[in-house]
């Protein structure tokens, strides 16, 4: 067992769920969830930090600022805690309640947009805010995670190798869109060292990420109302933009066969069976999927019935309805 001595050193790395007999696809979940902050985003947390640490451009005493939708701030929090700094992060009011709460928590100061910019949404407005207080303060640094080399770099050195390493005969490769770090990683990593692989990126309806009409998204994690900086569309081999009426789902079909996962993991999931039945309906393949987080992060949205009922119109029943039909 690993010994640490500080949060951010430790990751499970190869935790792998053999979805067959939960989807009947030949489908494996990478799940990224267990570590101290709870997602994925840790990855990019620690490499993004320690970028700015060898650079310069973060000295002691500096205060952090980032914009997120929950799971990067959570990360960006616990880091900053363990070593020392500050940290701002700028959110909307679609961040869970419980993500905003381990935030203040671990000493981070969150501030909440509610109104999103005319052009470019809430993504947007946080965006502005978060300029605006690294103009006012010498002692503020943004990393901007969307332009950050060290946000896909991380998934480059680690995700895609940890995948390499556990399926050599990978055939497809479905990953979620949300600034596209973990996407362009782990394509820049196929692409250079197992091309045969195909990369499936995974949007939710209303991201303007790929293309596609802006129309509200309540679920964050995956999606974007501005296009990411760092994506680079000649590494994706297919889109599949999926209703949030079907990441929830897939998330209540899983937790009846007792896999309790985040928002994001479900539109990957409803998205990757989507492009099998498409694309490989003779099922023949080896994919693996990469799950961002677990389903605490959303027990007040995802897995809340009122929250359900008055956000999308689901009932106990369909959800059980769609359960039984998914199976």
């Amino acid at each position: 067992m690993p010994v640490i001595s500080a949060p951010h050193e430790f990751n499970v790395p190869d935790l792998f769920v053999d979805l067959n007999n939960v989807l009947g696809e030949n489908l494996y979940l990478k799940c990224e969830g267990f570590n101290f902050a709870g997602s994925i985003k840790l990855k990019a947390a620690v490499e993004m930090i320690d970028r700015g640490e060898r650079d310069g451009t973060l000295r002691p005493g500096m205060t952090l600022v980032e914009s997120s939708s929950g799971n990067l701030g959570v990360a960006l929090s616990l880091v900053a805690r363990s070593k020392g700094y500050g940290f701002v992060c700028v959110t909307d009011s679609r961040c869970t309640l419980a993500n905003r709460q381990r935030m203040e928590n671990l000493g981070a100061q969150v501030r909440i947009i509610t109104e999103p910019d005319p052009e470019s949404g809430l993504l947007g407005a946080r965006i502005r805010l978060v300029q605006e207080l690294c103009a006012s303060d010498a002692g503020y640094a943004w990393l901007n995670q969307y332009a950050n080399l060290g946000n896909w770099m991380s998934h480059y050195r680690t995700t895609g190798p940890e995948i390499a390493a556990q399926f050599p005969d990978l055939d497809v490769l479905f990953i979620g869109a949300g600034t596209t770090g973990t996407l362009m990683g782990c394509a820049r990593y196929f692409r250079e060292n197992q091309p045969s692989v195909t990369v499936v990126a995974v949007d939710s309806v209303g991201s303007v990420t790929f293309g596609t009409p802006a129309a509200p998204r309540m679920i964050p994690g995956l999606g974007a109302g501005v296009r990411p900086q760092m994506l680079d569309e000649s590494y994706v081999d297919a889109v599949v933009h999926v209703p949030e009426t079907d990441t929830v789902r897939m998330c209540h079909h899983l937790v009846r066969h007792g896999y309790v996962l985040g928002g994001s993991t479900g539109t990957v999931l409803s998205g990757a069976r989507q492009w099998i039945a498409e694309n490989r309906p003779e099922r023949d393949i080896v994919g693996v999927a990469v799950s961002p987080d677990l389903g605490d992060h959303y027990l007040d949205t995802v897995y809340q019935e009122k929250w359900l009922q008055d956000i999308y119109g689901l009932s106990p029943d369909e959800l059980s309805g769609a359960s039984r039909a998914t199976a």
